[in-house]
């Protein structure tokens, strides 16, 4: 028994004929004719009595259409919800998050996409990018907004803009003028994400240029939160890196100064997703707004292409992936 039988079979009923259920349907009447006759055949029961030019529903018939009506009825239900999903109309979605979100994109991105797309649950999750890697992998997450580097196997990588990382510190005169390594390693450092350590992507920048030094970069105080670091910063503590999205917020500490990198440094924001996987349609969506909002706040909107829905929901795409 199949639906494609069941339904017709309903057709044929409401429709008094094969030839009503075969218009009502686009198929012709003999296609009718055999889909009947194989659920017939099926359960060895006649469904219809072929007398007059009117169909009438065999005992059995009568029995079958109650339950035939309720499966069509329920499988159209089913197609139609499927299709306001593919709509980005309502459903659920979820899409892995940066930890410094917030200072990006991430008010400003639900904003919008609640805007348009009001019935629709979004669930945002991530504490440190390689957490978010590991949900992409996994498939617990669709796709993922990170920093890189990330590893990258199973993975394709759109990158999306740079945001240079700062050294920043309370004491004016650590951050006169750009800050080196060994000064860095020779300062009392605190370090935030704790629970990630050196998988965590800006940290494990900071580390191998240490490396590259003979130098070992090693944190007197690591904290979960950026805004724990800040306020020991902002303490005369000890000193940390940021990013210059950080910096610009209203909440960033007044009493702590900043200074770039003797040799630049930058956090690259990028989509993520399963290899050859394809994305839906609501989390393109989501993507192309966050795209569109770094990029606006990007001091070089050009350092990359943007990444939009034709790219990123084909598998052609991997050929733009940083693999």
């Amino acid at each position: 028994m199949t639906i494609t039988q069941l339904r017709a079979f309903v057709c044929a009923v409401d429709g008094g004929s094969f030839t009503a259920a075969a218009e009502a349907l686009g198929v012709s009447q003999p296609t009718i004719s055999a889909l009947i006759r194989k659920l017939e055949e099926h359960h060895q029961l006649t469904l219809f009595i072929r007398t007059g030019r009117r169909l009438s529903l065999t005992a059995a018939g009568a029995e079958l259409l109650a339950w035939a009506r309720q499966i069509v009825e329920t499988s159209e239900r089913a197609d139609e919800a499927l299709t306001e999903l593919r709509g980005v109309h309502r459903g659920s979605i979820s899409l892995g998050v940066l930890r410094n979100a917030n200072f990006y994109f991430l008010p400003d991105m639900v904003e919008r996409f609640h805007r348009v797309r009001p019935n629709v649950q979004l669930r945002l999750f991530g504490q440190n990018s390689f957490e978010v890697v590991e949900g992409v992998r996994n498939g617990t997450l669709e796709a993922g907004i990170v920093v890189l580097p990330v590893p990258d196997d199973e993975l394709e990588v759109f990158p999306l803009v740079q945001d240079e990382v700062l050294w920043a510190s309370a004491h004016a005169e650590r951050v006169a003028k750009p800050v080196g390594i060994e000064q860095i390693v020779s300062s009392p450092v605190v370090l935030y994400d704790v629970s990630y350590s050196w998988n965590d992507p800006t940290r494990r920048q900071l580390s191998e240029r240490a490396q590259e030094r003979g130098l070992r970069l090693e944190p007197q105080f690591e904290v979960e939160y950026l805004e724990a670091a800040l306020e020991l910063v902002a303490r005369g503590i000890g000193d940390t890196m940021v990013s210059r999205a950080v910096t610009q917020s209203s909440h960033f500490p007044s009493e702590i100064h900043v200074a770039p990198f003797e040799v630049p440094m930058y956090d690259t924001i990028a989509v993520i997703r399963r290899r050859n996987s394809v994305l839906s349609p609501a989390i393109v969506e989501l993507i192309d707004i966050v795209s569109a909002l770094l990029r606006r706040r990007a001091p070089d909107p050009s350092v990359y292409p943007a990444v939009t829905a034709p790219h990123i929901t084909t598998r052609e795409s991997s050929a733009r992936g940083v693999t």
